[in-house]
């Protein structure tokens, strides 16, 4: 994506993540900070989700800062904000007025709700986009509370990624036909859109709506996560039957345990069955029983074992840079590699130089955020 600018007003959550991946691609993201600015309380220098961006500080509650910021919008392909509905048109930079200055620009916006509808202008996070559309109550034990997949779920793969997917659509359709347009990606949206298969599955009569009850969520033994002798577990997604085969084989069931695979009612006994035998060896013992066979078998890992294990260290799949391991640019490109080409990026630290090879004059005499009050947070995202 060298040679495509996109600006990002500063937010949190999925937002500055989708900008992040534009960035790791190649495009010249600027983030417009502001004074006072987002953030979750992560310090700006270890806040990677702003790595490969520069920054510039404007105060977008001042006409200078909006002047500005329209001035940047008039030289971008690209803009991302994730504030409620509404707000970046009280500020001035909504897409009625980006639009009129630049009529290729691509407008993506990010909320958890969407533009319109009931709950439009209301407050929330990941957990409740997630909970309304059917995915929460998809993970967990059947007999207890739903489980939250930190916000991985939502602000990212039904967010961000959705937003990026847009915005590259709608960049595509501005380069064929000349003309920008508005993406309204919302997370409720793109979390219900993740879940089309389950709605298949279940319309055909083999998903049941509640769960721990099906192939894919639990309810089968032979796909599940297993503790082991020292606290650690064991991830298990011996679907097919030749994969089943080798994994009962290797676990030590005898072959009248195995055989439960084909009795749905039997299940609980082959569950039982199996964890008996996972609980006599730890979690690293079954990893090397598992190793290099079609078992499909796993350790969980944590974050931090994650860069370790042999398979990701040999990809390359996480990077360290400046002492940070983070995980590497993806996907992967055989002609134009992705690369780590800045740090994150600090709050208003890029002001002259963007000036400079955007042609933005009105940045250079706002290199201190325009001398402006610091202004109370933004609503980000409803």
């Amino acid at each position: 994506m060298a040679g495509v600018r996109v600006v990002e007003l500063a937010g949190i959550g999925p937002g500055p993540f989708a900008a992040m991946l534009l960035a790791d691609l190649g495009a010249d993201v600027v983030r417009v900070d502001r004074p006072g600015g987002p953030g979750l309380g992560v310090a700006p220098a270890a806040d990677l989700t702003n790595r490969n961006k520069r920054s510039v500080l404007l105060d977008l509650k001042t006409a200078e800062g909006t002047a500005a910021a329209l001035d940047l919008a008039g030289r971008a392909d690209i803009l991302v904000e994730g504030y409620r509905p509404g707000v970046a048109e009280r500020l001035g930079v909504g897409p009625a007025e980006c639009l009129a200055r630049n009529p290729r620009l691509v407008y993506g916006r990010m909320t958890g709700w969407g533009q319109d509808g009931p709950l439009a202008a209301s407050a929330g996070h990941d957990i409740g986009y997630i909970a309304i559309t059917g995915a929460l109550a998809l993970s967990g034990p059947a007999d207890g509370a739903p489980t939250a997949p930190a916000n991985l779920l939502g602000d990212y793969a039904g967010g961000a990624l959705y937003l990026v997917t847009g915005v590259l659509a709608a960049l595509h359709h501005a380069r064929t036909h000349g003309a920008g347009q508005v993406v309204d990606a919302a997370i409720v949206d793109g979390t219900a859109h993740l879940a089309t298969l389950l709605h298949g599955m279940a319309a055909a009569g083999v998903w049941q709506d509640r769960r721990g009850a099906n192939l894919l969520d639990g309810g089968a033994p032979f796909y599940g996560v297993y503790a082991t002798s020292d606290g650690g577990h064991m991830a298990v997604g011996a679907l097919e039957q030749r994969f089943y085969d080798t994994f009962a084989t290797l676990l030590g069931l005898t072959a009248q345990q195995a055989a439960l695979r084909d009795d749905p009612a039997r299940w609980p006994e082959l569950r039982t069955a199996v964890a008996a035998r996972f609980r006599t060896r730890s979690r690293d013992e079954w990893t090397a029983v598992f190793a290099g066979t079609d078992a499909c078998a796993a350790p969980v890992l944590s974050l931090t074992e994650a860069p370790r294990h042999p398979h990701l260290a040999a990809r390359g799949t996480f990077t360290e840079v400046g002492g940070t391991v983070q995980p590497a640019p993806a996907p992967r490109f055989s002609a134009t590699p992705a690369a780590l080409r800045r740090p994150p990026a600090l709050p208003g630290a890029h002001t002259a130089e963007v000036a400079l090879d955007w042609d933005v004059p009105a940045l250079t005499d706002r290199q201190d955020g325009g001398g402006a009050r610091p202004s109370g947070p933004v609503p980000d995202r409803p």
